[in-house]
C-alpha cells in the first residue's frame, strides 16, 4: 500500500550553498583559470554598482563562501580579508550614478562586470556571471548563472568582494553626508533614507536622477533587493 504524501511543511528547509563544481567542470574541458563575476548595488537609489571578479585558488578556496546577502557584516568582512589572501587574481570595477542615470541600470551593472574581469590580472578563459545576462564585451567565453551566487563559489566570492567594497563606498559617503545615513542604509530605500531625500533633497551626483523618486517627483519607490545582510 503506497504511503500517502504529507503536506506538512518541512521541520528544516534545506539551504543549498555553492560549491566548485562548475569551476572543476570547465577545468576538464580545457576552460582554466575561471572567473566568477557579481555586482552589489542594482536597488538602491544612491551610490554607485560595483561589480567584482575572482579567480579562486582550487587548492585554496576559504571556507564559508555565500551569497553575500546571506552572510552578516561581520562574516563578509572576514571572508574579504580571505578572498584576498588567497585568490589567484581579483579585480573591481564600478559605475557611478551618473553613468547608471545615462544609460539604465542592467547595462551599467553589465558593464561594471566586464571592467572588473578586464581588470583582472590571470586572464581566464571562462567568466561565470550572477544572473540571467552575460557581459557583452567580454574577452574570454561567458556564462549567466542564475542564482550562481548560490551555485558557484567563484561567483560567491566576487559577490562578497562586490558587497564589501560597495559598503565602504557608501559609508565614506555617509561621513561627507550626515543627513542621509548612508552608512546604515547604503542608499537603499528605507524609510531613513527617504525622509532625508524629503527633508534635504536629493545630493548631486551621488542620488540616481533617473530612478522613480527623483523622476515622479517623490520619494516612494518599489524596492528592487532584498534588505537582508544589511546589518
Amino acid at each position: 500500500m503506497a504511503r500517502a504524501r504529507s503536506d506538512s511543511p518541512l521541520l528544516f528547509e534545506m539551504v543549498e550553498k555553492p560549491d566548485f563544481s562548475v569551476e572543476t567542470k570547465a577545468m576538464a574541458d580545457g576552460l582554466w583559470p575561471v572567473a566568477g563575476m557579481d555586482e552589489a548595488g542594482r536597488g538602491p537609489l544612491a551610490g554607485p554598482v560595483v561589480a567584482a571578479a575572482v579567480v579562486l585558488n582550487p587548492a585554496n578556496i576559504p571556507e564559508g563562501l555565500d551569497d553575500s546577502k546571506r552572510l552578516t557584516h561581520l562574516q563578509r568582512e572576514a571572508l574579504f580579508v580571505k578572498i584576498l589572501g588567497s585568490a589567484l587574481s581579483v579585480s573591481m570595477a564600478s559605475i557611478s550614478a551618473e553613468g547608471i542615470d545615462n544609460s539604465n541600470i542592467l547595462k551599467a551593472s553589465l558593464e561594471a562586470m566586464r571592467r572588473a574581469a578586464a581588470g583582472l590580472s590571470l586572464q581566464p578563459k571562462l567568466a561565470l556571471a550572477d544572473g540571467r545576462d552575460v557581459p557583452p564585451g567580454l574577452a574570454c567565453e561567458g556564462r549567466a548563472l542564475i542564482k550562481g551566487d548560490q551555485r558557484s563559489q567563484s561567483i560567491a566570492a566576487a559577490s562578497i568582494v562586490a558587497k564589501v567594497m560597495r559598503d565602504r563606498m557608501m559609508s565614506g559617503c555617509g561621513g561627507h553626508h550626515e543627513h542621509y545615513g548612508f552608512e546604515v542604509h547604503m542608499g537603499y530605500a528605507t524609510v531613513r533614507h527617504r525622509t532625508a531625500i524629503e527633508a534635504h533633497g536629493p545630493v548631486a551626483r551621488l542620488h540616481r536622477a533617473s530612478f522613480a523618486p527623483f523622476r515622479l517627483g517623490g520619494v516612494e519607490v518599489e524596492e528592487e533587493e532584498s534588505f537582508a545582510g544589511l546589518e
